[in-house]
């Protein structure tokens, strides 16, 4: 099945000017291809890929590590140990991001509650009305 950028951006949440974004900056695992008229024309597959891309984008992989994997991936098998490594690392960044996300989730937790039970005991019943 043949997919217009449109299609494609839709499909990811990305807008078209990030998918030609992406298209220079080499992050994706195929290359586009060319409808009549000079049109990108992507497959399934691309869409799978910049689902992918967008995850460890929004998980906070920077964009030249996505392009160094990319790479990995096309060059084809026998560089699997290098993508693990790459995977491994961003792991660890993210465990340690949401540990710390934890916390803070911890703190704001704790305000809500005490400023709850304040504004409970200023106002019975006026809170949940």
């Amino acid at each position: 099945m043949q997919l217009s950028i449109g299609q494609v951006a839709e499909r990811t949440g990305l807008s078209v000017h990030a998918l030609r974004f992406y298209e220079k900056e080499g992050i994706l695992a195929h290359e586009v291809h060319r409808g009549p008229g000079g049109r990108r024309v992507y497959t399934e597959q691309d869409v799978d890929w910049l689902r992918m891309c967008v995850m460890l984008r929004m998980s906070g992989m920077p964009v030249q590590e996505i392009r160094r994997y990319t790479e990995l991936v096309r060059e084809g098998d026998g560089n699997e140990p290098q993508r693990l490594d790459i995977l491994k690392e961003h792991q660890d960044r993210v465990r340690r991001r949401m540990e710390r996300l934890q916390g803070c989730l911890d703190l704001i937790t704790r305000k809500v509650g005490r400023y709850q039970d304040y504004v409970n005991s200023i106002a019975p019943g006026a809170v949940g009305t």
